[in-house]
């Protein structure tokens, strides 16, 4: 089974502009997130797939893998779909580019997902955790998700899903882990 990691990296973020090459202890915080999905050794190959030349310059500079995507994606997803386009990879974990303490422990549960879904029947895996505090769920940084009875995510959502119109009615928020 192949399995690839790939880095999706925007240099023109909405909420920071230019944060995967702000320095990080003497590395951009996008070379440090790459290596740390290096380091996990977890993965057949790295990619970072950028719009931006110079994040791809700044990986290619530092030893790494860089693929040029266009500039129209809306999503990382939609990035990454692009990049694995016409790659021969069993498995594509999604590594945010501004992550660059990555828990091995964490992408070992969710590539165990994939080893041990012999019938083929997961498409996609998501790792999640419960978070309680209300400043965490109303924030529209952390992506909620929104599972069936069965654990599987539905949806993802930056809003507060569902809304709060009552405290204490027994609803578990559930924040997306990676």
């Amino acid at each position: 089974m192949k399995i690839i990691a790939v880095i999706p990296a925007r240099y023109a973020s909405t909420r920071f502009p230019a944060k995967l090459l702000q320095d990080l202890g003497g590395k951009s915080v996008i070379v440090r997130t790459y290596e740390a999905a290096l380091a996990t050794q977890l993965f057949d190959d790295v990619f970072v797939v950028t719009d931006s030349d110079l994040i791809f310059k700044e990986i290619e500079s530092n030893g790494g893998k860089a693929i040029m995507s266009h500039k129209e994606h809306e999503s990382g997803s939609d990035r990454i779909a692009e990049a694995v386009e016409n790659m021969t990879v069993d498995v594509v974990v999604n590594i945010q580019g501004d992550e660059p303490f990555i828990n091995k422990e964490a992408l070992s549960q969710l590539v165990e997902v994939f080893k041990k879904d012999t019938d083929k029947k997961v498409d996609l895996a998501s790792l999640m955790f419960e978070i309680t505090e209300k400043d965490e769920i109303s924030n529209p940084n952390n992506v909620k998700v929104i599972v069936d009875q069965q654990g599987f995510a539905l949806y993802f959502s930056r809003s507060v899903i569902p809304f709060p119109r009552e405290e204490n009615v027994g609803v578990r928020y559930m924040k997306q882990k990676i």
